[in-house]
């Protein structure tokens, strides 16, 4: 029989699913069986999957094939419900990744339990958001960014990214379509320097985890090749565009990949990509205290982004250790925000979540620094 390499099933697709079963001179609905062990049932473990037969687990394992769903190292609860991850793989590398429950009752405001969701306990929320990453740290180099601070160790394998969504649910007790999960690729990392390993992740949560791509958005800091590329994927999720700047000279101070891929290309790109009914462009925009927080900034924001069919995310820093930038006061945001609204351009504020114990936008940094906190909790 032919002979596989070992390796994890978490992160096949159909398509290869039913290669290997086919080649192991087994029926092709055995590839339907793994799948739904795998992303639907989340079993952890070849030897639980009841409905393949004995000998064809056996043979699976004797090849050295697992499921080898990401640990979960430890989990840290914030006072308004938000929960960080810290999610191990087996080489030893981690990442974080985020859950925030919303609707009613989503924040308890004392720090205890909430988000959790449980056979013993009532649900606190009616939707969730899960953040997750693509890179083991970040090479984009954001200058007000914790997880830049890192560098970037490793892409994650479509697996890997597919996991830490598996993981988060099997901890929250909760399974999509029936329950109301949204994902954000705004995690550790730049996807779309992981493009391919980030878009077949999105494959496989929309295919067979049951997650609808009008329910994921993914964030970039301005890659332009892929955004084009991104535009012509059959199943994608919504895009975010980080812009953060008015203009060439303070962007590329902030993020260095404005040298490669200036404003003009970006706005350029994201004229050119392919919308569909009813949806629009995102651009995030992190305020830095009297750096591009002023008013002529609105203004030339607004210019930039005229005639576009977006929306902007105002996001007012999230502070870290070792960030050389101040949070503005929130009068300072409100005014940026009437600016834009006057000029046409749907503007939002952010509410920080999980801020306390670094889960919040610009914050994932594999930090321990709350571990004495009582708001940590072990797996």
């Amino acid at each position: 029989m032919t002979q596989f390499t070992p390796t994890s099933l978490l992160g096949w697709d159909r398509t290869e699913l039913v290669a290997m079963v086919k080649a192991a001179g087994e029926p092709t609905f055995r590839a339907q069986q793994l799948l739904e062990a795998i992303y639907r049932k989340r079993i952890e473990s070849i030897d639980q999957i009841s409905t393949l037969p004995e000998r064809f687990r056996a043979d699976l394992v004797n090849r050295g094939h697992s499921i080898a769903l990401p640990g979960l190292e430890k989990r840290f609860v914030s006072k308004d419900g938000t929960v960080r991850y810290l999610i191990a793989f087996a080489d030893g590398q981690s990442v974080e990744t985020v859950w925030m429950p919303e609707g009613d009752g989503g924040e308890t405001g004392d720090g205890s339990e909430a988000g959790e969701s449980s056979a013993d306990s009532p649900r606190t929320w009616d939707r969730a958001t899960i953040c997750v990453s693509s890179q083991v740290g970040c090479a984009a180099d954001c200058q007000f960014c914790l997880t830049a601070l890192l560098g970037v160790k490793r892409n994650l394998t479509a697996g890997e990214i597919v996991g830490q969504v598996l993981r988060v649910l099997s901890d929250q007790n909760v399974s999509p379509p029936q329950d109301r999960i949204n994902l954000v690729f705004m995690g550790m990392g730049e996807p779309f320097l992981n493009y391919d390993n980030f878009i077949k992740a999105v494959r496989l949560l929309v295919e067979e985890v049951g997650v609808p791509e009008s329910r994921m958005t993914v964030s970039t800091a301005g890659i332009v090749p892929r955004i084009y590329d991104f535009g012509q994927e059959p199943i994608r999720p919504k895009l975010a565009i980080s812009l953060n700047a008015p203009n060439d000279e303070i962007r590329t101070r902030l993020m260095p990949i404005n040298r490669k891929w200036d404003l003009k290309q970006l706005i350029e790109a994201a004229r050119d990509f392919p919308l569909r009914s009813r949806e629009r462009i995102t651009f995030e925009y992190v305020l830095l205290d009297g750096v591009n927080d002023e008013t002529q900034h609105a203004e030339q924001v607004a210019g930039l982004l005229r005639g576009l069919r977006c929306k902007v995310n105002l996001i007012a820093l999230n502070p870290g250790p070792g960030i050389d930038f101040s949070t503005p006061a929130v009068d300072r945001v409100s005014v940026f925000q009437n600016v834009l609204i006057q000029s046409g351009i749907p503007s939002f504020m952010r509410r920080p979540r999980g801020r306390d114990i670094f889960a919040a936008c610009g914050q994932l940094k594999r930090t321990f620094e709350v571990a004495a906190s009582p708001l940590v909790q072990a797996p």
